[in-house]
C-alpha cells in the first residue's frame, strides 16, 4: 500500500510539473509508465518472495499441463509441461540417490537442447546449483570454468566429448563424469557414465523440494540458482551468482514490461548459457507458461522459415542477429511470419528501422542489463535506438546514474566532495546502480570470487557512504531519460555476441609464442557489430610460425575470441609498472596506411592468417570481406 500511494503521488507530481513547469507529453507519459511497471514487478516479487523458481514452475504446470512448453528445433521435439517436469524430477530423484545435496554445485557443459533445461531445472528442485559453462570454451577456461564453481560433477553433451577428454586429467579426480546424448563408451572418459539410461530407470515423482524459500532479506547463500559465467578484465571467466530472485526479477520485467502473453510462442536461438538464452528467454516459459522455441545455434538463412513452421510471436536477438538477418537476400518469408515483437539488445540505431521495415516486426523490445547488474533498463515504448529510459523528473525512485568517466583510463571523476559527477543530457558516461542489498531491485549478488565481486563496486558515487555497481559500460542519455548504448570501458570488448577479455586473450596467444609479448584490444570496423579483436606481438626476429600458430589457437580459443588481425611489431609500450599502453594501437586500428608493421588478417574462408595490405583492407572496410 505504501509502495503503491508513492505511485500515486509521484504521478500526481508529474502531471502538475507538466502544468506548471511547461515540461512535455512525450517527457511526463513514459515517466509514469515506467513508474507503473517497476512498482508492479516490485509488487509481483513480494506477492511471491516465498517462491523458488521450481516452485512457480509447478504452478505452470498445473496451469497449463498438456501445453507445449519447450519445442527443440532440431528434432522438432516438443515436450509439455507436463513431460518436462517428469523428466526434470527424473533429473533430481538420481541426483538424490547419487548422493548430491542441497548446495552441491554441478558443472552443465552442453549444446542447446530441451534437456538443458529439464537438467538445471531438475537440480534446482533439490537445491543443487548448476554452473552453465560455455560450450565454446577449450582447455585451461574449461578447467577454470569447473574448478572455481567447486562442481562435484560435469554433465555434458556427447557433441563435446573431445573437450572432455582434453582437460579430463586437468579436473580432480573426485569430479563425476556424466555424459548426455549419443552414447559410445569408447571417445569418453574413463569413469564416464550414459545419462539416458539412468534417467529412464529412475521415478518421475516429484522429489521433496529443501526449504530455500527466499525473501527480500535472505542471504545470498541461501537462495543461489546457477551460476553465469562472464569475461571480465581479470584473465578467465567470472562466475556470476544468479539467486531465484534475480531470475524471476529478469523474466518478469521484460514481460510484464513489454505486454507479453501466455499464448506468445518465444523464438529462442541464443545459447542457454547466456542470461538473455535461460532467463529472458527460457523463463517465459517456465514461469509465464509461453512456449519458447530453442534453436542449437542461430541460422540467418532459416531463421523467418522456424519463425513461420513454429508460428513464432516474439523472437530473440542480438545487435549482430539484425545485422546477418539483413545482410540475407529478400525473400518471400519475411513477410509470412506472425511476428509481432524483436526482443533482445544491441540494435544499433542506424539499422532499427530498417530491420523493422523490411521484416514488418512492429515493436523492438531492446533492453539493457548484464547478468550480475543492478541497473537494468527497458525500451518500454518502442522509442528508436534507446535501450532504456530512466525519468530525468523522479529518478531518485530507480537510482540509477551516468557518471563521468576520464576516457583515456575509464577512472570515475570526482567532485571536490569526493562523490562522482552525473553526467548531463548528451554526455557519455559509465552507468552505476546504487546497492541497497534489502532491496530485489537494486542488490548486487556479484561473482563466487569476492575480489572480482569487489571491482565491480564504487563507494561515495551518488553521496557519501553509499556504495554502486560500477556497469563498465558507457551510456548516452537525452534530453527526456533515454539511453543510448555507446562502448564498453575497460579490457573487455563484444565481439560476434559474446564478451571478449584482452587479458585472456593476452595469457593464451603469449603462451602459444614462447611468452612473448602480446597487447589485445578491440578496433572498429565500418558496418559490423562490436569491436573486433586485434593483436600486436613482440617479435623482432620475425620467428612466428603463423601456420602453426593458426593451428594452435583453433584449440586454445573460442572462434569469437580469435584475433582478426595480427600486427607484428620489435616491442610494445608499457608503462613504469609494466603495464601495456594500448592507446596509440587503439587510435591506430588495421589501416596499412598509417601502419608500418606487418599487419595480418584472418580469412574465415581459408582458414589462416593472410597478410594484410591496402586492396583487402579496402575490402573489409568496405563489406566485402567476410570476417
Amino acid at each position: 500500500c505504501v509502495r503503491m500511494l508513492r505511485l500515486a503521488c509521484s504521478t500526481a507530481l508529474l502531471f502538475v510539473l507538466r502544468l506548471f513547469a511547461g515540461l512535455p507529453w512525450l517527457q511526463v507519459l513514459p515517466s509514469i509508465v515506467i513508474f507503473f511497471l517497476v512498482y508492479v514487478t516490485i509488487s509481483f516479487l513480494h506477492l511471491r518472495e516465498r517462491n523458488t523458481i521450481p516452485k512457480l514452475f509447478a504452478k505452470s504446470v498445473k496451469k497449463y499441463g498438456d501445453k507445449t512448453a519447450l519445442i527443440f528445433e532440431g528434432t522438432g521435439e516438443k515436450w509439455s509441461f507436463k513431460e518436462l517436469d517428469d523428466y526434470s524430477n527424473r533429473v533430481a530423484n538420481l541426483l538424490l540417490q547419487r548422493g548430491f545435496t542441497e548446495g552441491d554445485v554441478i558443472a552443465l557443459f552442453m549444446e542447446n537442447h530441451s534437456q538443458y533445461v529439464g537438467l538445471w531445472l531438475g537440480m534446482a528442485k533439490i537445491g543443487v546449483e548448476a554452473a552453465l559453462i560455455n560450450f565454446n570454451l577449450r582447455l585451461e577456461a574449461l578447467v577454470h570454468c569447473v574448478n572455481i564453481s567447486s562442481a562435484r560433477a560435469v554433465v555434458f553433451g556427447s557433441e563435446l566429448t573431445d573437450a572432455m577428454c582434453e582437460v579430463h586429467s586437468s579436473m580432480g579426480k573426485t569430479v563425476k563424469l556424466l555424459c548426455a546424448g549419443e552414447w559410445d563408451p569408447k571417445r569418453v572418459p574413463e569413469g564416464t557414465e550414459h545419462l539416458e539410461p539412468l534417467l529412464e530407470a529412475t521415478s518421475t515423482n516429484q522429489p521433496r523440494q529443501p526449504d530455500r524459500s527466499f525473501t527480500v532479506f535472505s542471504s545470498i547463500l541461501l537462495d543461489r540458482l546457477f551460476y553465469i559465467y562472464t569475461s571480465g578484465t581479470t584473465g578467465m571467466p567470472k562466475a556470476a551468482i544468479v539467486v531465484h530472485s534475480r531470475y524471476y526479477r529478469m523474466a518478469a520485467l521484460v514481460y510484464y514490461g513489454f505486454r507479453m502473453k501466455p499464448e506468445d510462442v518465444l523464438y529462442d536461438c541464443l545459447p542457454l548459457y547466456h542470461s538473455a538464452g535461460n532467463i529472458v528467454g527460457v523463463g517465459q516459459c517456465l514461469i509465464h507458461g509461453m512456449t519458447a522455441v530453442i534453436r542449437k545455434k542461430f541460422s540467418a538463412s532459416k531463421f523467418w522459415d522456424d519463425c513461420i513452421k513454429y508460428n513464432c510471436t516474439i523472437v530473440q536477438y542480438i545487435g549482430e542477429i539484425c545485422r546477418y538477418l539483413l545482410n540475407q537476400p529478400k525473400k518471400d518469408t519475411e513477410h509470412q511470419h506472425k511476428v509481432r515483437m524483436a526482443l533482445g539488445n544491441g540494435l544499433r540505431q542506424s539499422i532499427w528501422e530498417e530491420f523493422t521495415t523490411r521484416f514488418n516486426v512492429p515493436q523492438i523490445a531492446e533492453f539493457y542489463g548484464a547478468t550480475e547488474c543492478n541497473c537494468s533498463l527497458g525500451n518500454f515504448d518502442n522509442k528508436t535506438g534507446a535501450c532504456g529510459f530512466n525519468s530525468r523528473i523522479l529518478p531518485f525512485f530507480y537510482p540509477i546514474r551516468l557518471v563521468k568517466v576520464d576516457e583515456e583510463t575509464m577512472e570515475l571523476i570526482r567532485g571536490p566532495d569526493g562523490v562522482c559527477i552525473p553526467c548531463g543530457p548528451g554526455e557519455p558516461g559509465q552507468l552505476v546502480g546504487r546497492i541497497i542489498q534489502n532491496d530485489p531491485l537494486r542488490r548486487f549478488d556479484g561473482y563466487v570470487n569476492q575480489s572480482a565481486s569487489n571491482k565491480k563496486v564504487a563507494q561515495d558515487v551518488f553521496k557519501k557512504g553509499d556504495s554502486a555497481y560500477l556497469s563498465g559500460d558507457v551510456l548516452v542519455m537525452d534530453d527526456y531519460g533515454y539511453m543510448y548504448f555507446k562502448d564498453r570501458t575497460g579490457d573487455t570488448f563484444r565481439w560476434k555476441g559474446e564478451n571478449v577479455s584482452t587479458t585472456e586473450v593476452e595469457g593464451t596467444l603469449s603462451r602459444l609464442l614462447d611468452m612473448k609479448d602480446v597487447v589485445e584490444n578491440g578496433v572498429e570496423v565500418p558496418g559490423a557489430e562490436g569491436k573486433a579483436g586485434m593483436a600486436a606481438i613482440a617479435d623482432p626476429d620475425r620467428s612466428t610460425d603463423l601456420a602453426k600458430f593458426s593451428r594452435d589457437l583453433e584449440k586454445a580459443l573460442p572462434p569469437y575470441a580469435r584475433p582478426v588481425f595480427l600486427r607484428f611489431l620489435p616491442e610494445v609500450n608499457k608503462t613504469g609498472t609494466f603495464k601495456f599502453q594500448k592507446t596509440d594501437m587503439r587510435r591506430e586500428g588495421f589501416d596499412p596506411n598509417v601502419i608500418s608493421d606487418k599487419l595480418y588478417f584472418l580469412d574465415c574462408t581459408k582458414g589462416q592468417y593472410v597478410e594484410l595490405n591496402v586492396e583487402l583492407h579496402r575490402s573489409i572496410v568496405s563489406g566485402k570481406q567476410k570476417l
